[in-house]
């Protein structure tokens, strides 16, 4: 990967929408060189897909939660995380805990049953998040 790569996967990371055309502007390539490149990049994977990035308060859910796990429960909390709906990421982690845990929910009661749900598998560790002043960083 060289340095106009770089440049297209931050571009793209600031605005997937942007036309091939857009882009080879802003980068300094032909449209057919621009494009020639995107399908390389994502024939190796490197960029994996395109998706909107939604706003949690705007579809009424208005509480973001990080929850660490320590679980022996490997396979059953997965695949319980995988088929809850308020869980949109889920990590496993070396170290004191098993999982870190991303839930986006309507409010701390529906946070709390899904605790409550979750605690089968183990222990949690909540902690609620008041603001996200970092948020879809381009990866450089």
């Amino acid at each position: 990967m060289d340095e106009i790569d770089k440049r297209i996967l931050i571009e793209l990371q600031k605005n997937a929408r942007m036309s091939v055309t857009e882009l080879g502007k802003k980068i300094g390539l032909s449209t057919p060189a621009t494009n020639e490149r995107l399908k390389k990049l994502e024939e190796k994977e490197v960029i994996k897909g395109y998706r909107a990035i939604i706003n949690p308060e705007k579809i009424n859910k208005h509480v973001t939660a990080f929850i660490l796990y320590d679980t022996k429960k490997c396979r059953e909390f997965r695949d319980f995380c995988i088929a809850h709906p308020s869980v949109i990421e889920c990590h496993r982690l070396a170290g004191q805990f098993s999982y870190l845990v991303k839930v986006v929910t309507e409010t701390v009661h529906t946070l709390e049953d899904f605790i409550d749900d979750s605690m089968v598998y183990g222990q949690p560790s909540s902690l609620i998040n008041l603001s996200s002043p970092v948020k879809h960083k381009p990866i450089t």
